[in-house]
């Protein structure tokens, strides 16, 4: 359970800092960018996607060390232990969607339950980050 916990705190933590990282770049790039206000908003959104989408894959090698080590529990349901299965259980769970084809048995449970907390978390960061920096655009307009 101690090797649960810490594996656990090291993905939430890598997905945070990536997270950090990312809009701490685009609030500086942005400003920067000589295109049109409206373009800058969407580099903003798709720059934020792509950082989701590299905390989900954090996710998903996370699930798939967990699932071939042994010891933490299993995904079952429609799932053939692949990067690619372990991804969309990771994208369904980071974003709360839960379909409830892939179920989560054993340690691996709370990779689940925290990564959807951690999902709601950062997705809400960037609904955020982006009002903020719409106004800002809005405001220089």
């Amino acid at each position: 359970m101690i090797i649960t916990y810490a594996l656990n705190s090291v993905l939430v933590a890598t997905a945070v800092l990536i997270h950090f990282e990312a809009l701490n770049q685009l609030s500086k790039l942005i400003p920067r960018l000589t295109i049109k206000p409206r373009l800058r908003v969407l580099f903003g959104v798709f720059g934020a996607l792509f950082a989701h989408v590299i905390e989900i894959w954090a996710f998903a090698f996370g699930y798939y060390f967990m699932i071939h080590q042994g010891g933490f529990g299993s995904l079952e349901g429609h799932f053939n232990q692949s990067l690619m299965d372990c991804s969309y259980f990771s994208f369904v769970s980071y974003t709360s969607l839960g379909f409830g084809d892939i179920v989560a048995k054993g340690n691996v449970r709370f990779t689940a339950g925290l990564e959807a907390l951690t999902g709601l978390v950062l997705i809400s960061w960037t609904a955020s980050f982006m009002f903020i920096e719409m106004q800002k655009l809005w405001k220089d307009n």
